[in-house]
């Protein structure tokens, strides 16, 4: 019992770490870290869950890599300014160039 928690805290451990190295890895290579990251928590998510099963591992690592890239693709979204405005009759405005 005492070895199946500590398995749950380690996986834990490194789930929090992944993600705090995620979220402050920027933008730049944000789908490659974190498919990696993703593929990594999920392949000892995997082995945790069905005890060290080739299967368990590279499924988790599978579903893992697709999560994480996903997630990451989505964190970083484009941020533009506006451009212009809406007026009180809702047509809208472009700024003048400087």
């Amino acid at each position: 019992m005492k070895n199946r928690v500590a398995k749950i805290l380690a996986v834990s451990a490194l789930a929090l770490g992944a993600t705090m190295t995620a979220a402050n890895a920027g933008c730049e290579g944000r789908k490659t870290t974190g498919t990696v990251l993703g593929a990594g928590t999920g392949g000892v998510l995997g082995s945790v869950i069905t005890h060290g099963s080739a299967v368990g591992i590279i499924g988790g690592a599978v579903v893992g890599g697709v999560a994480g890239h996903s997630i990451a693709s989505d964190n970083c979204g484009h941020h533009y300014r506006h451009q212009g405005y809406y007026d009180r009759h809702h047509h809208w405005h472009h700024y003048a160039s400087r």
